[in-house]
Parts: structure tokens; C-alpha cells; sequence
């Protein structure tokens, strides 16, 4: 079974983002960049099931700038077995890499895709379901543990009231939480390796993928800063403060 493992370049989670003086956007000039985590733990379990003797072949594929490739060398280090960028200087949407996925779907035919349930810097939530929808797939969300068999995938998924199992009928779209696995370390033999597996590059024009953003971000700005405590004297004035102040009560 082939599997396509989606990833995805981002801000490093341990970077404090700095938003741009004029409110368009988050400041990335140099800023460390590394793989969604999410995606981390999506190429790990795809890794995993190579192991059991499920799956026999792991594409990771990254949408954007020439420097995914970098996004992808760690992922061929980490187990995949080749990559596929397919390039864009434009911003991308989740609707546009939902699309560009599809695309690559089509061309490749997998029995199962996994991806992260969101990315850290935009927290969409959005391209999984997307490309299910897209593609005609079945899916399941926020995977904590994948086991698969017999052509079918038995999910177990975090909902709010504790856990769900769902079962569906492979090829499939699999989102991943972060408690379905850790990671492995990365060793420097296998970042060597990774340099001489194949990279294919693509453009979305060879896809026939049409990538106009469909949304315009108005704003961006931090969140208010948080004002410093207070000591009251009494009951009484913690009461009025939190009723008449913080408005609370």
C-alpha cells in the first residue's frame, strides 16, 4: 500500500512570532522554520505502518516555497521513501493545497493519506476535510491511534465526550493528533541518506490547479497585553472589582 503523507513548513513551535508593523501579516524573515508537528507525527505513524508490513511505499509532499525541501529531507530522513514539492511563491490556501493534493491523489492513487489535523501557524483545521471532500474519500480526524487491515482503517479519535472508533474503507484521509505517536529522533545517517532519495518538483500549472487565494486577511495583530494583578484589601473589594471591573459577576 502506498502512502501520501502531506507536510508542512512553519514557523518553529519554540519561536516567539512577531507580528509586521503594518498589521499585514507575521514577521518570518529570518525566523527558524521546521515541519508542522503535526505532520511530524502524520510521517512517523506512516513510518510505523511501513514497519508492520502495511504499507510498502511513503511519499511526503510539501506545497510552497523552494526551501520545502528542506521540510521534506527531514522527512525522508525521519522514513519516507521520496517527496514531491510542488512549488509556489503565492500564498497558499487551504482550499489551493486541498486542490494541489487532489491532484497529486489522482496521479499517485494511494491507499491511504495522513496528514496533521492542522497546522501551528494558521490553525485551519481545513485541508484534511478538504481533500476528502475533493476526492470523494472517506475520512477520520484527530487520529489517536491508526491500526489497518483487510482494506479498511479502524480510527480512534478524541471527541469531547473521550473516544471514538471509526472504520473506513481504504484508500482514505487519516488527520493526526498529537497522542497518536512520538516522533523519532532524527539520526545524522539517515539526513545523509536523505539527501540521495528522489525529489520531484512540480509547478501548480502542471497539476491544472488554479491556486487565487479565496480569502483576504484584513488584519493581523498580538493579542492584548495581559495587565498586571492587583492586591485587595478584602472579600468585599475582590467582589466589586470582579463585578465592576473585570465584569465577571
Amino acid at each position: 500500500m502506498k502512502v501520501l503523507v502531506p507536510v508542512k513548513r512553519v514557523v518553529d513551535y519554540n519561536v516567539k512570532v512577531r507580528v509586521k508593523s503594518d498589521g499585514t501579516g507575521v514577521d518570518i524573515a529570518n525566523v527558524k522554520m521546521s515541519m508542522n508537528p503535526f505532520d511530524e507525527i502524520a510521517v512517523e505513524e506512516a513510518v510505523r505502518l511501513r514497519e508492520k508490513g502495511v504499507a510498502t511505499e511513503i511519499i511526503a509532499v510539501s506545497c510552497g516555497v523552494t526551501q520545502c525541501q528542506e521540510t521534506l529531507r527531514t522527512a525522508m530522513a525521519i522514513g519516507a521513501d521520496r517527496a514531491i514539492l510542488v512549488e509556489c511563491a503565492d500564498e497558499l490556501q487551504p482550499l489551493a493545497v486541498a486542490k494541489l493534493l487532489k491532484a497529486l491523489v489522482d496521479k499517485e492513487q494511494p491507499g491511504l493519506i495522513i496528514l496533521g489535523k492542522q497546522a501551528i501557524d494558521d490553525d485551519c483545521n481545513q485541508t484534511g476535510q478538504m481533500l476528502a471532500a475533493l476526492a470523494g474519500l472517506p475520512q477520520a480526524t484527530f487520529a489517536s491511534k491508526v491500526e489497518v487491515s483487510d482494506g479498511f482503517a479502524s480510527v480512534t479519535r478524541e471527541v469531547d465526550g473521550g473516544l471514538e472508533t471509526l472504520k473506513v474503507k481504504l484508500p482514505a484521509v487519516v488527520t493526526t493528533d498529537l497522542r497518536l505517536n512520538e516522533p523519532r529522533y532524527v539520526t545524522l545517517p539517515n539526513i545523509m541518506k536523505a539527501k540521495k532519495k528522489q525529489m520531484d518538483v512540480f509547478r501548480p500549472a502542471d497539476l491544472g490547479v488554479d491556486v487565487t487565494p479565496r480569502i483576504k486577511t484584513l488584519k493581523v495583530e498580538e493579542p492584548p497585553k495581559r495587565g498586571a494583578g492587583v492586591k485587595v484589601p478584602d472579600v468585599a473589594a475582590l467582589v466589586d472589582k470582579l463585578k465592576n471591573e473585570a465584569k465577571v459577576i
